[in-house]
């Protein structure tokens, strides 16, 4: 990087951030030395090879110089409202989602349904990445279908399939622990004949790019929920958005320069931003407090802890909750409420 005398990251952001933090002295020194450049990744691959039906669809519509200057696809703006268009897209993602339906099958035994939302977050496992986030949700999701059968609005519980995938370091104890609690949740959920099929989680195995071309056509939504100001999302996000996922995520990485490009509504922005998370770090954070105002969080964390997903063994995951209640370094807490918030949204748009 200093011989470079540029900052390369997957944001703007985050080579800001770089600059006041890690490389302070020296740019204090010599700031003109500094630039951003943010990552990219091949259409090529990420859209020509993983998604041909796709491809093809905008190749008729605007023709193929999009291939060699992505910048063309703006020429799609001017079907935004065609129906013809709409449901040849919709076609072409259903196609997508009954292929990895059938891999999802093959790999894990567990069947679900292609006109499911599919809600995907494959990445490393972090704690800083939120996976656990995630699982919260799902938790508190299958919590409520339970206590509300109709809907908190009378109109049902749209059908979603939560995907994860990825990998973890062999000696990172915390993030082993999440991807069993996935497995051990997703076990519970699966064979409740009480939920009619209507949500699955799971946990596909040995991720790697030939896995993500399949996964990553197959997306109706793109989960980048890190914790604001480390990294929220980056080169993976732009691979869901070239093929028509829209984006959860807080307000950090790449997603803030996407939805500068594609338009800060069509993105479902929740939480604290870096300057929030910086403040809660300077005033004292206090998890349990928030968790104790919150009865649905709290219900959560107690059926984790109390063994409900692991009746084998009730305190399997009772260390990962207490560490969530006593520092909740990635304050997956804090953001809690605002992320179920935001997912109430995409059920509605769905």
């Amino acid at each position: 990087v200093l011989a470079s005398h540029k900052v390369n990251g997957v944001s703007a952001l985050h080579s800001k951030l770089m600059v006041q933090t890690i490389f302070a002295d020296y740019a204090a020194l010599w700031p003109e030395r500094f630039h951003n450049v943010t990552n990219g990744v091949t259409p090529r691959r990420w859209l020509q090879q993983a998604n041909p039906g796709l491809s093809a669809q905008i190749d008729a519509r605007i023709g193929a110089g999009w291939r060699r200057d992505l910048g063309e696809l703006a020429g799609l703006r001017q079907f935004a409202d065609d129906a013809e268009f709409g449901d040849a897209l919709a076609a072409v993602k259903r196609a997508n989602k009954r292929c990895l339906a059938a891999r999802i099958l093959r790999d894990t035994g567990v069947r679900v349904d292609p006109l499911s939302l599919f809600d995907v977050q494959v990445k490393r496992i972090h704690e800083y990445k939120r996976q656990l986030l995630n699982l919260l949700h799902v938790v508190s999701r299958y919590q409520a279908m339970l206590a509300w059968p109709q809907g908190p609005d009378g109109r049902g519980w749209p059908a979603r399939t939560v995907i994860l995938a990825g990998k973890a370091a062999s000696a990172y104890h915390a993030a082993k622990q999440i991807i069993r609690l996935a497995h051990d949740i997703g076990r519970t959920i699966n064979t409740d004949p009480r939920l009619g099929d209507r949500l699955k989680l799971v946990f596909l195995p040995n991720y790697g790019v030939s896995l993500a071309e399949t996964i990553i056509p197959a997306a109706d939504l793109s989960e980048q929920i890190s914790t604001a100001g480390t990294e929220a999302s980056g080169t993976g996000n732009m691979k869901f958005a070239l093929n028509g996922a829209l984006t959860i995520g807080t307000w950090d990485g790449a997603t803030i320069e996407m939805a500068q490009a594609i338009g800060a509504d069509d993105v479902f922005v929740f939480g604290h931003r870096a300057d929030g998370i910086a403040g809660l770090r300077e005033v004292g954070y206090h998890p349990r407090w928030i968790a104790e105002q919150n009865p649905a969080l709290m219900a959560v964390l107690e059926a984790i802890a109390g063994g409900s997903f692991s009746p084998s063994e009730p305190q399997r995951y009772r260390g990962l909750v207490d560490d969530l209640l006593q520092v909740d370094r990635y304050f997956l807490l804090a953001d809690f409420a605002a992320y179920c918030a935001a997912h109430a949204r995409v059920d509605g748009l769905y």
